[in-house]
């Protein structure tokens, strides 16, 4: 998507990079549920020592889990492959409470990494469930957070993947409905998939707050503002990150020429940079910032030096650590492998 004409008069590629900045948003990067998680696999490592399971990758982020990997951290994908007595810790997306199940069926001890605010998505599904609505999760098919949202309640709940999936959903009482969403979505597309059921059920109920988390919508802030000046925008985040991907849709939507996600600064293509004088730089909620220096040193080597800081809001949400840290869970899966 290309931005409106500007009133000024236009410029030749030459002259757009003689002047050359970059822009670079605030808030990005981790935001506190993903501060919290991978803090938790680090200190569970300090205290127990390794190896320390992690069911699926904490965060979703290549440099984040190949760094924790170094430090003793074993990744699986389910949780019958951790050795009976041994830790476990559920990633930030939160799991089903089958997944608690199984832990307890292998002897494991948990640690549940789950972000608070996925959390109260879990609650809601289960107190809608409990009032007997059809519950509509506004969400996309195979992520983790859907699945373990979706596992709290399975037979109220009708996974709806954007606008154009309204017209499958069927339900039993139009009157009572209510929808909720995985809290990584973009919020323009979100929105337009919940004026698109109100379309079908005017009586539909919404979640007592919205559900798309306070990181995922400054960030989203942020890139639109930034779009709307930047000829090429930069997200740093890997590619099975929602909220990374959701950030190259929106600085596009806003208006920027061009939108890339990388992991890493050696990923950029220097033909992106032809013709371009502002380049938009953020990254994803669960990116550390060295990844995204890494991307700024890169470009200053180009010439970009002039970086202009654009902020869209500040943020000084923190959670406390899992309880389960203060535990001696090493003892106590022990204790549960004699039983």
């Amino acid at each position: 998507m290309t931005s409106s004409p500007s009133p000024t008069p236009a410029t030749t590629p030459g002259e757009a990079a003689s002047r050359r900045r970059v822009l670079l948003a605030a808030p990005r990067g981790y935001c506190a549920g993903v501060d919290r998680a991978v803090i938790a696999v680090e200190k569970a490592l300090e205290q127990y020592g390794a190896p320390v399971y992690v069911r699926h990758e904490i965060v979703h982020n290549k440099y984040v889990v190949k760094t924790l990997e170094k430090k003793g951290a074993i990744f699986v994908e389910e949780t019958e492959e951790v050795p009976e007595g041994n830790i476990v810790i559920f990633s930030a997306h939160g799991v089903a409470p089958v997944v608690h199940e199984e832990a307890k069926r292998g002897k494991l001890a948990t640690i549940d990494a789950t972000c608070p605010l996925v959390t109260k998505v879990h609650k809601e599904a289960v107190r809608y469930a409990k009032e007997d609505y059809d519950i509509l999760l506004i969400g996309h098919e195979g992520h983790e957070e859907v699945i373990g949202t979706s596992g709290e309640a399975p037979e109220h709940i009708t996974l709806v993947d954007g606008p154009k999936d309204v017209e499958n959903v069927e339900v039993r009482d139009p009157d009572k409905v209510v929808w909720l969403s995985q809290t990584t979505l973009s919020v323009d597309e979100t929105m337009e998939t919940v004026d698109a059921l109100k379309g079908r059920y005017p009586n539909l109920l919404s979640p007592p707050s919205d559900d798309i988390c306070y990181a995922t919508q400054n960030r989203q802030t942020a890139v639109k503002q930034m779009g709307a000046e930047a000829d090429l925008v930069i997200v740093v985040g890997s590619k099975n990150s929602s909220n990374s991907v959701r950030l190259v849709e929106v600085a596009l939507g806003a208006g920027a020429r061009d939108a890339h996600l990388v992991d890493y600064a050696e990923e950029i293509d220097e033909a992106w940079l032809e013709g371009v004088g502002t380049v938009g730089v953020t990254s994803g909620a669960s990116v550390p910032d060295i990844l995204v220096h890494g991307v700024l040193d890169w470009l200053a080597a180009r010439g970009y030096e002039d970086v202009e800081t654009l902020t869209a809001a500040e943020e000084s949400i923190h959670f406390s650590l899992p309880k389960e840290l203060r535990r001696d869970l090493r003892a106590e899966a022990k204790a549960a492998t004699e039983d």
